[in-house]
């Protein structure tokens, strides 16, 4: 199958040539790209602020959080001459550890893998039947294994939110589901303006089809589409935000490796372009952004003398509160992620510290349908030792069946004969969040049973490919005879939606000068990974926001 025909499909609903030229052209023309340092290098060594937070400071704007949402706003703001503060609970990453790396290899995790847990909590809890979860010591790591309400919700923890852990698959959803994605945006300014903006500000690209052809690592993304193809599913190229060219010389053995050393799942140390080497990159080169990592806010609320007070606790690496600040903004971002920032607000509404907040606060949270599972191939499949971490294709059933699922890698040094996928589902089921008062504390009210029409939808791809090829389920990754991984999500979306618990714009109800800018706005389900529905949901809101607000 040709480059063409692959792309014909893309979730992007562009070709290879089109999508590239189509970003470019856009970008130009506003004048409003975003200079993306080398992927190649280690992530940035100077500080992102000269120092912490004091407490008494006075801001203009407050963003809390450095994810997608939070590092556009700074970054437009900054550049329309506001001076911003963001807020991160997370730390820098910007400190080589005693290995001369910043982050862990995936299949060794240490102190640096995971946020405040004594032992790890990985998505594959077992393999070949033996459980590989191990003890660690208590760090504030850059993975967060949230538990709450029958699901686990994995997050990213440090200056770049999400950025850092996850697969970089940078996948714009097909126009014609975008009105069931967000129903109050206008689409047509999304794909004509905002998505290209986000795509060029990412540092978006595809990989290249000839090399994919032949070169070890993707190995098992092409034993995944054979088996895809011969069941009648399109293989579909997805864009990505690594850098292809330095995979090449990883493969090659001229560069360190990263992606091909099975670098991802506790962060990547060369190839990856994270918001630590785009947006926020971009926005500290302004001189008007400054960061305070491992700062966690705990209240906001109404000020005397206007805008906010906001009061946040600053951390150890062990999790200890070492101060408590109080520093007041002249307007707050909330960019904390879908579960930060739905956590944050129903509280602040429940405990009177935000009491205008209405009554959409906590609701429309949803998983974007994840689910998990591996297929056992035959003998004659095999899918390769070396699999590069970063996923490029996926299986398109959407239309069909109601499922996307990435071809995924299984990075384990080991020949597998397994084929592993995470699909993403039209799953209807959303959650709410609310204040437990007795406890203390804000809840989920997420069921696992609710997982149970996103796997009906993966077996319309994978019974057909199992059935074609006759092979079977692999029951060893997600503990002991279990098929489908329906414990976790990795898209967290929802909780503060977008025209409910907001304006069409992010602003509020009932405080003015208070924005949502994350994930929290898009309720439940992008159709394909979020994070680029995220981002130009960002770039749309906060040019109206700049334009009308300040």
């Amino acid at each position: 199958m040709s480059d063409k025909s692959l792309n014909r499909n893309a979730p992007g609903g562009v070709s290879r040539r089109g999508f590239i030229a189509g970003t470019g052209s856009i970008l130009g023309a506003m004048a409003l790209t975003v200079n993306v340092t080398p992927a190649h290098a280690e992530p940035a060594t100077t500080p992102a602020t000269a120092g912490p937070i004091e407490s008494g400071a006075r801001v203009p704007v407050l963003v809390i959080g450095t994810g997608y949402g939070g590092s556009v706003a700074a970054l437009r703001l900054a550049q329309a001459g506001v001076p911003v503060h963001m807020i991160e609970m997370g730390m820098a990453w910007d400190t080589p550890g005693s290995d001369g790396k910043i982050f862990a290899n995936t299949t060794k995790p240490d102190y640096r893998s995971y946020w405040l847990r004594t032992r790890t909590k990985a998505p594959l809890s077992n393999f070949l039947g033996f459980p590989i979860d191990k003890d660690v010591p208590r760090y504030t790591g850059i993975l967060d294994a949230e538990e709450m309400g029958g699901i686990i919700v994995y997050q990213g923890r440090g200056v770049g939110g999400g950025s850092l852990v996850n697969g970089g698959m940078a996948v714009t959803p097909k126009r014609q589901n975008f009105a069931a994605i967000l129903p109050s945006v206008d689409a047509e300014e999304m794909y004509r303006t905002y998505y290209p903006r986000a795509n060029a500000g990412l540092g978006v690209g595809l990989i290249d089809p000839a090399w994919f052809e032949t070169v070890d690592c993707y190995q098992f993304a092409r034993v995944g589409r054979k088996h895809a193809q011969r069941s009648g599913f399109p293989f579909v190229f997805v864009p990505d935000v690594y850098d292809w060219d330095y995979m090449k010389q990883e493969v090659a053995g001229t560069v360190p490796k990263s992606a091909v050393d099975g670098e991802i799942l506790y962060g990547n140390n060369a190839g990856k372009k994270s918001l630590q080497q785009t947006y926020l990159a971009a926005a500290r080169a302004t001189g008007k952004v400054t960061v305070s990592p491992l700062h966690r806010v705990t209240t906001v609320s109404p000020s005397d003398g206007g805008g906010y007070t906001v009061v946040m606790e600053q951390l150890s690496t062990s999790g200890d509160v070492l101060a408590t600040k109080t520093v007041t903004a002249g307007r707050v971002f909330f960019a904390a992620g879908s579960v930060g920032t739905s956590k944050l607000l129903v509280r602040l509404k429940a405990t009177g510290a935000l009491p205008n907040l209405n009554d959409e606060v906590g609701k429309g949270w949803g998983d974007n349908g994840n689910v998990m599972c591996g297929r056992a191939n035959h003998m004659w499949d095999p899918t390769g030792k070396v699999q590069a971490s970063i996923p490029c294709g996926g299986i398109d059933n959407w239309d069909a069946g109601g499922a996307f699922a990435e071809v995924a890698p299984l990075p384990t040094g080991i020949e597998t004969y397994a084929s592993f996928y995470l699909s993403i589902t039209k799953n209807p089921n959303r959650a709410r969040f609310s204040w437990n008062a007795a406890a203390g504390k804000v809840e989920l009210d997420w069921q696992t049973a609710w997982k149970q029409p996103s796997i009906d939808m993966a077996k319309t791809i994978f019974d057909k490919i199992n059935a074609k090829e006759g092979t079977i389920y692999r029951t060893d990754l997600f503990g002991t005879n279990k098929v489908w991984g329906d414990h976790l999500t990795y898209h967290p979306l929802g909780g503060a939606v977008l025209d409910r618990a907001t304006d069409n714009y992010g602003r509020l109800h009932g405080h003015p000068g208070l924005y949502v800018i994350d994930g929290a706005l898009i309720p439940g389900n992008t159709s394909v990974n979020p994070f680029v529905t995220i981002t130009a949901l960002a770039e749309r809101n906060i040019e109206k926001i700049i334009a009308t607000d300040l």
